[in-house]
């Protein structure tokens, strides 16, 4: 029965060939040599979170969009419809395949030593790093450039944002905000993921080495429990085979110098000080938010400050003419007495002392709010 999952991947040789592989999950299995568990993490509808693992034959990758499978002589990787993984294949494509090693041996053996210039080609061994070190290094640096390029346009679209909030707090700029910090904190969390698994393979030495496939596959060619070359690998020239047998011949199977991950150390440090750069940018552009956040927070308060002290001088006013009403409703009262008849030169009089004592009433308030720092100056 058919699932919605894609079963199409894409698989890049050692020659940068490239073929669309239509395989199910034991063809997969079977292929590459892994348990189901491993493949699990490399289903996108399980939604895993970003890991390296070494196995016994095979790099298990998944970061990002990029869920592959890398062994010591091809490349796996799902999803090849993606927009986002077509350029990490043209990258594999053109970087993986290797330029032709010239050894300088056999009929040069017999020419005399100049400065040492013989001895040095005989004893060179090849620089170039493993075939599953160049796939995981195009991996790396398609990751982390797809997340950088991702925080720059983060930080196009989220400092011009910012920047008008500042100058107008309006609904449609704070919701503008809103939208790029959320944006902002999901972005942080993937690339801290990516950051954590580099930096926990850098500081675990035996994680490193359990990556160097071509090694663990030398010392079991070397191994006398092996007599010949597993099927799938077997170099060219039997210089070559000589040289990787006498390497693998000082390469113990239990512990490993500090060296023996030295350049995959290398590798993965120059990747980490990138995704590093990239965990800083976003970093800047969150303190950048919070110092935002913090001004439009001061600016709302100074304008619930000054609501509140038009509240008091309202509240004031609003005292003053209660006392100014109690005086007229007191003379505005029905009732025969008789100090209002031939008085009405009085009217003036109280309406004019009833406004002054109500005026000092409110300028009374005003000076002990003053007085008191609860409204300025």
């Amino acid at each position: 029965m058919k699932t919605g999952v894609s079963r199409r991947w894409i698989l890049v040789n050692s020659k940068g060939q490239s073929s669309t592989l239509d395989l199910d999950k034991y063809a997969i299995m079977k292929r590459v040599s892994i348990h189901a568990r491993d493949l699990r993490i490399l289903d996108p509808l399980l939604s895993y979170p970003s890991a390296i693992f070494g196995r016994e034959k095979a790099i298990v990758l998944n970061l990002e969009h990029i869920k592959a499978i890398i062994t010591t002589e091809e490349v796996l990787i799902r999803d090849p419809m993606d927009d986002n993984v077509l350029p990490v294949v043209e990258e594999l494509q053109r970087r993986l395949p290797l330029p032709a090693i010239s050894l300088g041996e056999g009929e040069d053996d017999d020419q005399p030593v100049v400065n040492g210039t013989r001895n040095e080609m005989q004893t060179v061994e090849p620089t170039e790093f493993p075939f599953e070190f160049r796939a995981l290094e195009v991996a790396l640096e398609g990751v982390c450039s797809y997340l950088d390029t991702q925080t720059r346009e983060l930080e196009t679209a989220a400092y011009p944002a910012l920047d008008e909030l500042t100058s107008k707090i309006s609904s449609r700029n704070l919701d503008r905000v809103r939208k790029l910090k959320s944006a902002m904190t999901r972005l942080t969390s993937r690339v801290q993921k990516v950051r954590d698994d580099l930096e926990q393979l850098l500081e675990d030495d035996g994680d490193m080495a359990d990556l160097y496939l071509s090694r663990k596959l030398v010392a079991g060619v070397s191994s006398p429990l092996s007599g010949q070359v597993a099927p799938y690998w077997s170099p060219d020239t039997s210089s070559i085979r000589s040289k990787l047998l006498s390497k693998a011949s000082r390469i113990s199977g239990i512990t490993h110098e500090e060296t023996d991950v030295e350049e995959l150390e290398m590798l993965l440090e120059a990747y980490f000080v990138q995704i590093e750069s990239t965990m800083n940018k976003l970093t800047t552009l969150r303190e950048y938010i919070d110092d935002t956040e913090d001004y439009i927070n001061i600016q709302l308060d100074n304008h619930r400050n000054q609501l509140i002290q038009l509240e008091l001088f309202l509240s004031s006013g609003t005292v003053c003419l209660t006392v100014y009403s109690l005086v007229a409703a007191i003379f505005g009262m029905n009732i025969p007495v008789p100090w209002k008849k031939d008085h009405g030169y009085l009217f003036k009089w109280v309406v004019i002392l009833s406004g002054i004592a109500s005026a000092s009433v409110f300028l009374s308030i005003i000076a002990y709010a003053r007085h008191k720092g609860l409204v300025g100056s």
